[in-house]
């Protein structure tokens, strides 16, 4: 598909149909590949929550201050944006 929107007047009532069926193709696509990620990142997720009950458990800090510090910078609109992880 091009980047660019057709001249939909331009098209035949043929050419019409075959575009909207490659559209609707790539969007069930796109929809199946946004749900394999969706479930990869709930398994990301479980996973991770799984570890820091784990380390709760077992006695660990599971949050540092700088993970409270992180966040409230965070919420008062003062992050630095480098990614980090709380």
């Amino acid at each position: 598909m091009e980047d660019t929107f057709p001249d939909l007047g331009s098209l035949s009532d043929e050419e019409l149909k075959g575009l909207i069926d490659n559209l609707m193709q790539e969007e069930n696509e796109i929809s199946y590949k946004r749900r394999v990620l969706h479930g990869k990142i709930d398994i990301l997720r479980a996973e991770l929550v799984n570890r820091l009950r784990k380390k709760h458990e077992g006695g660990e800090e599971v949050i540092s201050g700088a993970d409270v510090q992180r966040l409230t910078d965070i919420l008062a609109g003062r992050a630095s944006g480098d990614g980090g992880e709380l």
